[in-house]
C-alpha cells in the first residue's frame, strides 16, 4: 500500500533551477567568485513558505546530473516535500545567472536550452489528489509556455476545480515566449480557473491589457478572480476583491539584489491567507518579507521566517 499524503498547505507547480549569484557587483566579465543557490520562482515560493512553519511541496523536474542532485537535496534541507520532482533523463538541469548593479538593475541570463526539465512535466505525473487537496496551489504563467508542462497544468487546474486558493503568479518572462499574443491567451485560460493573481503593472498588461493599477485590477476580477494583486514598484502593492480595495506603501531598505523578492512576497502572500488575516495585514506582511530578501544576495537561503517579518512591522508601528 502507498503511503497516503498529507494534504499540503502550499503546492506549487513550476520553475526549479540553480542559481549561480556572481559574489562581487558589476559586469560578470569582471567577476572572480560565485555562489550557487537553489533558484526558479515556483521553488522558492515553496522555500519561502516552509519558512512560516508551512508543509509545502514542489511538482517540478531535475535533470540527470549533479545539479540535479543537488536541487533535490536543497529542497528536502529546506523543508520542501520533493516527491513530486522528477529526474528528467534527457534534458540539463538549468542554471541561470545574473549580473548585480543595485538597487535596481540585475539582468538575468538563463542557461535553459534547448529545453529545461521542468517544462517537461506531465499529466501523468501528477498526484490529482494533492492538486485538489492542496489548501493553496501555486502556479505560474511560464509553466504554460510549452508543453507538455501547458497540458500538464491545465490537468492540474480541471482536478482542482477552482477551489479557493488557486493561485496564479502571472510571471511573465519575453524570453520563454515566441509571441507575447500566445502568453495573453494562455494567460486569460489560466485566469479562468484561478482565484488569486498576482503580478506585477507589465504582467498585468499580458494578461488582461492594462497597465494602470486600478483598471488591471479590475480587469482581473472581471474574469473571476476572487483577489486581485497587483504590485506597482515603488508606489507599493494594490489589492482589490469585489468589495474592498487596499493600497500599501513599499517597506523602503538599501537594495543589494532585488531578484528574490518577488519570491518572498508570494511566500509571505500564501502564509497570510492560510492564517486568514486581512488584506492589509498580509499584505504588509508580504512587502516586508520582499523587502528583507531584497537586502541579501541570495533568494532561497535568504528567506525569512515569521518572526524577524514581524519584528521589522513592529519597528515601523
Amino acid at each position: 500500500m502507498s503511503e497516503q499524503r498529507r494534504p499540503d498547505d502550499v503546492l506549487a507547480m513550476g520553475r526549479l533551477g540553480v542559481d549561480i549569484y556572481p559574489l562581487q557587483q558589476g559586469p560578470l566579465e569582471d567577476v572572480e567568485s560565485f555562489g550557487k543557490y537553489l533558484g526558479g520562482s515556483a521553488a522558492n515560493v515553496s522555500v519561502a513558505a516552509a519558512k512560516y512553519g508551512r508543509s509545502a511541496a514542489l511538482i517540478s523536474r531535475v535533470g540527470d546530473d549533479p545539479f540535479g542532485r543537488y536541487l533535490l537535496r536543497e529542497l528536502d534541507r529546506l523543508g520542501v516535500d520533493p516527491r513530486e520532482v522528477g529526474v528528467d533523463p534527457r534534458y540539463s538541469t538549468p542554471v541561470t545567472f545574473c549580473e548585480i548593479f543595485p538597487p535596481d538593475d540585475f539582468p538575468l541570463y538563463f542557461y535553459r536550452q534547448p529545453k529545461a526539465p521542468d517544462l517537461q512535466i506531465e499529466s501523468a505525473d501528477l498526484d490529482l489528489d494533492a492538486v485538489g487537496g492542496a489548501r493553496i496551489l501555486w502556479f505560474t504563467l511560464t509553466g504554460l509556455s510549452e508543453e507538455p508542462s501547458r497540458t500538464a497544468h491545465h490537468a492540474a487546474l480541471e482536478a482542482r476545480g477552482r477551489r479557493r486558493h488557486t493561485v496564479f503568479d502571472l510571471d511573465y518572462r519575453p524570453m520563454f515566449w515566441e509571441d507575447p499574443a500566445e502568453a495573453s491567451a494562455q494567460a486569460a485560460l489560466g485566469l479562468e480557473k484561478s482565484t488569486v493573481a498576482v503580478g506585477n503593472r507589465e504582467e498585468c498588461e499580458v494578461a488582461v491589457g492594462e497597465i494602470e493599477p486600478d483598471r488591471a485590477a479590475d480587469a482581473l476580477l472581471e474574469r473571476g478572480i476572487e483577489l486581485a494583486i497587483v504590485k506597482q514598484g515603488p508606489k507599493g502593492v494594490l489589492a482589490k476583491t469585489r468589495d474592498e480595495r487596499v493600497e500599501v506603501p513599499p517597506h523602503v531598505v538599501d537594495v543589494v539584489n532585488g531578484l528574490g523578492s518577488g519570491d518572498a512576497f508570494g511566500g509571505a502572500l500564501c502564509h497570510g491567507l492560510l492564517e486568514g488575516w486581512g488584506l492589509e495585514r498580509v499584505l504588509r506582511f508580504a512587502n516586508v518579507a520582499g523587502a528583507i530578501v531584497a537586502t541579501r544576495l541570495e533568494c532561497s537561503t535568504a528567506m525569512p521566517e515569521a518572526a524577524e517579518v514581524e519584528a521589522v512591522l513592529a519597528e515601523g508601528a
